[in-house]
């Protein structure tokens, strides 16, 4: 199971440019808190969307989910779906959209 010297360098150039998006997502996240570009709501937001494109980021190519079946992808996105409604369900109990 050789793999190609040009195989192998086109692997790691994808991780490190994945590295080097890692850093810069990083770097956003720092800035954004300590300059205060943002109201605390808009901020806290901005915050989870980075981490969030930084989650997706590993799991696709450090944890190599980009090469997984499809059935991986519905049962992530079910995943998904279930965190953001435990995460929304604090929020809309307190518009008393449902009752606790």
């Amino acid at each position: 199971m050789g793999h190609s010297h040009a195989e192998i360098d086109r692997h790691i150039k994808i991780y490190l440019m994945v590295f080097g998006a890692l850093l810069v997502l990083t770097a956003a996240t720092v800035g954004a808190w300590k300059l205060h570009f943002l109201p605390a709501t808009p901020a806290i937001a901005l915050a989870l969307i980075i981490a969030s494109v930084k989650a997706s980021l590993v799991a696709l190519f450090f944890m190599h989910l980009n090469a997984e079946n499809k059935a991986i992808y519905w049962v992530l996105a079910l995943t998904m779906l279930f965190f953001f409604v435990l995460l929304l369900t604090p929020f809309l109990a307190a518009m008393d959209v449902i009752s606790l």
